[in-house]
């Protein structure tokens, strides 16, 4: 395995993982839980765990490794669909009690901290992660989250198919180029339909799939360029309907919807990916969490990674803070927690075993995942060329669920002709401003 080079990059996100006893929804201790885990007495920890669909399973790795350190504290879980349900429950919980332990994304922190309900995460822990996994988890000088592994986002291509193919006039090489403009990118898409090749992959019955593709496209082509974008919108001075930028990224789920299966709007995410795996499709805009999937259908298949063409050629391959560990600033149980963070940290067998699960990157230093991972070459030449950017810029910017959820639900519309691109706009303007003002 390659060297992962992450160490030069900008954040990352923490993996404390969804454990067993998930879906309890009780924020509760046990009798002896008022001992602060130190004296040896058992405590029980309140989880709330954000899941997505690399984490779910994660729990049984974790409860395991502090069993055999920490036998007295035990983790109750309540494990939520992030995307859906984590900020709902976090805006409960804000009126009666955090629990004593949240996993999150890294943007959360920016969200929480300010309000005053997360703990600072004690140096100890934070010196055995990567420099980089601080810088968006730290509010006014404090450190309130716990990055644990990262991902990437762009498009996935199959390699094999790109080696074989002859290419459209002007090209001088065998096969088909990585693409650096929408000029090149067009014309593997003609040739693969030349070919009777679908040129994308996708599985827009997802609506979480529309938001995350559409803030790639943001990311590159809004967030990159002007990174105070969100701002500027809250403040009256741009909107959706206005910016061509903005426009732009959205009118790129066209350009996929035009060019992925008839089925897209009733193809699952793991039937969509096994298209893709035998050469159904050629390429697909995801991220890590499709790994999984990839190498599950086929541990040989040979895939890379390439970040979306914008308009104006200079794209990046987008860097993704995952698991982020969060701490109640109110918990009487400190002591325990601290543990919980000293397994997760130093446990290194554990923190191998979570990365080889969800086929993601490290944020822990000397720690490196032992699984195969054929985009790897792809994710060091961008980094080492300085084409990395972290989408932590753009979830900072919009409220995740208003723009990639909600407004994944108007694109849709637009895609499928009941809503003109206009309204589609409108509907965005309105959606972020009311998930802002919340």
């Amino acid at each position: 395995m390659k060297k992962r080079v992450i160490s030069i990059l900008m954040v990352g996100a923490l993996a404390m993982g969804l454990v067993t006893g998930c879906g309890s929804g009780e924020n509760t201790q046990d009798s002896q839980g008022s001992s602060k885990g130190s004296s040896g007495k058992k405590v029980t920890l309140s989880v709330l765990a954000g899941q997505s669909t690399t984490d779910a399973g994660i729990e049984e790795f974790i409860d395991a490794a502090l069993e055999k350190k920490y036998p007295e504290i035990k983790l109750e879980w309540e494990c939520v669909d992030w995307g859906n349900d984590f900020q709902p429950k976090m805006q409960q919980y804000m009126q009666s009690g955090l629990p004593d332990i949240m996993i999150g994304k890294a943007q959360d922190v920016s969200t929480y901290a300010p309000k005053g309900v997360l703990g600072e995460i004690d140096e100890k822990y934070l010196d055995r992660g990567l420099d980089a996994a601080r810088e968006n988890v730290t509010v006014d000088g404090k450190t309130y989250g716990l990055v644990y592994n990262a991902m990437y986002q762009g498009v996935y291509y199959n390699k094999q198919m790109f080696k074989a193919y002859d290419v459209p006039e002007g090209y001088t090489f065998s096969g088909w180029s990585v693409p650096e403009t929408q000029e090149d990118l067009q014309k593997i898409i003609d040739d693969c339909k030349a070919k009777g090749i679908t040129p994308f992959a996708s599985h827009m019955v997802d609506t979480w799939s529309i938001g995350n593709v559409t803030m790639q496209f943001m990311m590159n082509d809004v967030f990159n360029k002007d990174e105070n974008w969100g701002d500027k919108f809250r403040n009256g001075e741009t909107s959706f309907s206005d910016s061509k930028e903005a426009q732009t990224a959205y009118q790129y789920n066209k350009l996929i919807y035009d060019n992925t299966f008839p089925e897209t709007f009733s193809t699952e995410q793991t039937d969509c990916d096994a298209k893709m795996v035998q050469g159904e499709a050629a390429m697909k805009v995801s991220g890590s969490w499709s790994i999984q999937n990839f190498l599950d259908i086929d541990e040989n298949f040979d895939f890379g990674i390439f970040p979306f063409p914008n308009q104006t050629g200079d794209s990046k391959l987008i860097f993704e803070p995952n698991i982020t560990i969060m701490t109640s600033a109110q918990s009487e149980h400190q002591d325990a927690i601290n543990k919980v963070l000293d397994v997760l940290t130093s446990d290194k067998d554990l923190a191998v075993q979570i990365l080889d699960y969800t086929k993601t990157a490290s944020m822990l230093k000397d720690v490196t995942p032992t699984f195969d991972n054929p985009s790897q070459e792809d994710i060091d030449k961008y980094a080492n060329e300085g084409r990395i950017v972290d989408v932590t810029l753009g979830n900072n910017q919009l409220v995740w669920g208003g723009f990639q959820e909600e407004n994944a639900k108007d694109i849709a519309a637009w895609l499928q002709g009941d809503e003109t691109f206009e309204e589609c706009l409108k509907a965005s303007d309105e959606r972020v401003k009311a998930s802002s003002a919340n």
